[in-house]
C-alpha cells in the first residue's frame, strides 16, 4: 500500500493486527509509526524495542500475554535490517491469536525490506505501507505542516533555506524546527545560521566544502558518523551537494555570472554561495559525471552487498574519493 491509500484509511478507526512502515523516507516512516501507535494505544503504554534490543521470544511472549494494566498490548519495533520471515509471521500470528495485541514494524534506512513486506496481507489482517522520497514541493508542504503544529512563523524563502541547508533531509529540518520553536520568534536566515548550522562539532556544509576542495576530511567524517548521522543520509546528501555544484557550474558557464536566486531559488548568504561557486568552477562536466558515478556505485554496494561493515566501508570510500581530488 502507498501513503495516499493509507492516508484515506486514517480517517477511519484502524483495525489491523500488524503494521509495517518502510521505504525511502525515514522521516515519514518514523512519523507514521508514531502516529499510528498513538492512535491505536487508546492511552495505554507502548512497548518499544529499538534495533539491537530486539529479541524474538520476548516480543512474541509480550504479544501473546494478557495485559494486566491496560486494554491493549502495543509493540513498536524499530529496525535497520529485515527480520526472518518465520519471526515476522509468528509475531503477526500472535496478534491475531490475541486480539488485544498490535505490532508495528518501523523499518529505518534503505535496506531491502520488500521480502519482509510480503508477510503483510489481508489474510493476516496486516498492512504494509511503503514511502517514497517526497519531491521538493511535497517536502516543503510537510515542513509547513510542522510549522503549523508548532505555531511558528517562517516565510517560504527561509523554509527553503533550512531545507537546502540540510541537503533536503526532513528529519534534520524537523529537529531544527523543534529547536527554533523555543525562541518564540519568527524564523529568519540569520537565526537559522546561528542556531542550526551544522551537526555538533562538525557541520555538513564545512564537510562538503572540504571534501570537494580536496582537503583532509578524516576527522570531520569520523565526527559526523560518531554524532549519529545515518550512513545513507550522508551519502544521499553528498550526491545532492555534487548535483548542486554541477548546476552552479553549468549556470556560470552559460551566463558568465553567479545569480543566487536563479540557481538556489532563494536568497542564501552570499559567502556560502561564493564558496560553492569557487568549488564548482574548478571542475569540468565530465568530472561531475565521474563523481556521481563513484557515489552511485557506493550506494549500490551498500544496498546489495550482505555482511558489509557499512560504517567502515563508507569511511574508506570517502577517504579514497578525497584522495583523488588532491
Amino acid at each position: 500500500m502507498y501513503k495516499n491509500q493509507f492516508d484515506k484509511e486514517l480517517s477511519q478507526p484502524l483495525s489491523y493486527s500488524a503494521y509495517m512502515f518502510y521505504g525511502d523516507c525515514d522521516y515519514l516512516v518514523e512519523r507514521y509509526s508514531k502516529e499510528v501507535s498513538q492512535l491505536i494505544c487508546q492511552g495505554d503504554d507502548i512497548y518499544k524495542v529499538y534495533f539491537d534490543e530486539y529479541d524474538f521470544k520476548e516480543c512474541e511472549n509480550y504479544l501473546l500475554q494478557s495485559s494486566l494494566f491496560s486494554n491493549t498490548n502495543i509493540l513498536l519495533i524499530k529496525l535497520v535490517k529485515k527480520l526472518p520471515k518465520k519471526e515476522v509471521d509468528a509475531l503477526i500470528a500472535a496478534c491475531n491469536q490475541n486480539s488485544n495485541s498490535k505490532v508495528i514494524f518501523s523499518c529505518i534506512g534503505e535496506n531491502d525490506f520488500k521480502t519482509m513486506a510480503k508477510s503483510f496481507t489481508k489474510k493476516t489482517n496486516s498492512v504494509e505501507v511503503r514511502f517514497f522520497a517526497p519531491n521538493d514541493n511535497e517536502a516543503l508542504n510537510i515542513l509547513n505542516q510542522e510549522l503549523k503544529k508548532r505555531s511558528l512563523q517562517c516565510s517560504p524563502g527561509e523554509l527553503q533555506y533550512l531545507y537546502n541547508m540540510h541537503q533536503k533531509d526532513l528529519s534534520l529540518c524537523v529537529n531544527d524546527l523543534d529547536k527554533l520553536s523555543i525562541l518564540h520568534e519568527p524564523i529568519t536566515i540569520s537565526m537559522i545560521n546561528a542556531q542550526c548550522f551544522g551537526m555538533g562539532a562538525v557541520n555538513t556544509e564545512e564537510f562538503f566544502a572540504k571534501l570537494l576542495s580536496g582537503q583532509n576530511i578524516n576527522r570531520d567524517l569520523y565526527m559526523l558518523l560518531e554524532e549519529g548521522i545515518n550512513e545513507m543520509q550522508l551519502l544521499n546528501q553528498t550526491i545532492s551537494y555534487i548535483q548542486l555544484l554541477f548546476n552552479i557550474n553549468t549556470y556560470v558557464k552559460l551566463y558568465g555570472k553567479l545569480d543566487i536566486i536563479e540557481i538556489w531559488g532563494y536568497n542564501c548568504p552570499k559567502h556560502i554561495a561564493n564558496q560553492k561557486a569557487n568549488i564548482a568552477v574548478r571542475y569540468h562536466q565530465e568530472h561531475f559525471l565521474k563523481m556521481l558515478e563513484f557515489f552511485q556505485e557506493v550506494e549500490l554496494n551498500l544496498k546489495t552487498k550482505s555482511n558489509l561493515d557499512i560504517n567502515s566501508y563508507l569511511q574508506a570510500c570517502f577517504r579514497n574519493f578525497s584522495a583523488t581530488l588532491r
